[in-house]
């Protein structure tokens, strides 16, 4: 029979690429969406089905982490194969500003999903969305055994769900893993994310509707990979035999003022002249450098990355230069079902 598998965060960069592998694969795709007033569903417009489909294999949901009860009756309901907890207040610039509410939703947010699979009784695989951020001061490389050390209010959150998820594993026998993901960019990235808002700004000044792009720290070091690709990992994690924690990343560490050399250079453009430093964008505690070790992702999963920070930026610059033609012209107009 077909698996079915739930999904928090759909709406989201991995949760799109997540969504449409698992429905290549034959899945049932549910989706967890929260309920807002404007469409939020750009990312997954394109593989949306309607209630009145029958026999619909993607399906949407409204719920949050932040409503327990809501979790329970959802899981009992859909009785899922694998949940992939991907939902969270997941900018860490904005985690200063709202600390609570990151804590909330990407802390406590995981472990009432965790307490939602024991509470529901179901016989589930769990995939938790951790991130490189929770190594935040300890030197690189960073592999499984790195310790952590978080400088945010978001990885301080992740740190949480991390060690939430082994104790679920521990406790209750639960197959529960950690997916330890660097930075993964594409077209679908959010766009106040460094990297989107450096492609999307090179889009705007090569049109001409805009000279100036500002950004905070340029000589961060960050090791980006491909979402796609690190959504196929996630999938790998939940088809072992025994529940692990897996480091996801290229191996390549590349500075922001780096990628930005790519990306403009790609557009045939001098970043030099272009891009401008502004300490607003800066944050309170820095990270200097994330490159991690996926080694282990390798041996165990069979898992290596193809695509790198040169190739990302000239896959992402393209994507919004036609995305911005699109616009221009009037292409790029939602068309509702």
């Amino acid at each position: 029979m077909a698996k079915t598998a739930l999904i928090t965060g759909v709406t989201g960069q991995d949760g799109s690429y997540l969504a449409e592998l698992l429905l290549d694969k034959g899945y049932t795709v549910h989706g967890l969406i929260r309920r807002s007033s404007s469409f939020n569903t750009e990312r997954i417009d394109h593989i949306y089905q309607g209630p009145e489909e029958p026999e619909r294999s993607f399906v949407l949901h409204h719920a949050d982490l932040s409503d327990g009860v809501a979790l329970v009756n959802l899981l009992r309901d859909i009785q899922p194969d694998e949940v992939y907890n991907l939902g969270a207040q997941s900018h860490v610039r904005v985690s200063f500003d709202a600390p609570l509410y990151t804590g909330d939703v990407t802390g406590l947010g995981t472990i009432r999903l965790l307490e939602a699979v024991r509470a529901s009784g179901i016989e589930t695989r769990i995939y938790q969305a951790s991130s490189s951020e929770m190594f935040g001061a300890s030197p690189p490389p960073q592999n499984e055994k790195t310790p952590f050390h978080p400088r945010s209010p978001y990885s301080v959150a992740k740190v949480y769900s991390y060690w939430a998820t082994v104790n679920y594993r521990e406790a209750y026998d639960m197959f529960a893993v950690n997916g330890i993901l660097f930075n993964h960019e594409s077209p679908r990235r959010g766009e106040t994310f460094v990297t989107r808002k450096i492609t999307r700004g090179v889009a705007r000044i090569k049109a001409g509707l805009q000279d100036r792009l500002h950004l905070g720290n340029l000589d961060a070091v960050r090791d980006w990979g491909y979402a796609p690709e690190y959504v196929d990992a996630m999938w790998r994690m939940l088809q072992c035999d025994t529940p692990d924690d897996y480091v996801v990343a290229t191996g390549e560490g590349v500075s922001v003022r780096q990628f930005l050399e790519f990306a403009f250079e790609h557009a045939g453009l001098d970043w030099a002249e272009h891009v401008r430093y502004d300490p607003k964008y800066e944050r309170p505690s820095e990270v200097d450098a994330l490159i991690g070790d996926a080694s282990k992702a390798e041996e165990l999963l069979g898992w290596k990355p193809e695509v790198k920070s040169r190739e990302l930026a000239r896959i992402m610059v393209d994507a919004d230069i036609r995305l911005l033609s699109d616009q221009l012209t009037g292409a790029a107009v939602r068309v509702d079902r």
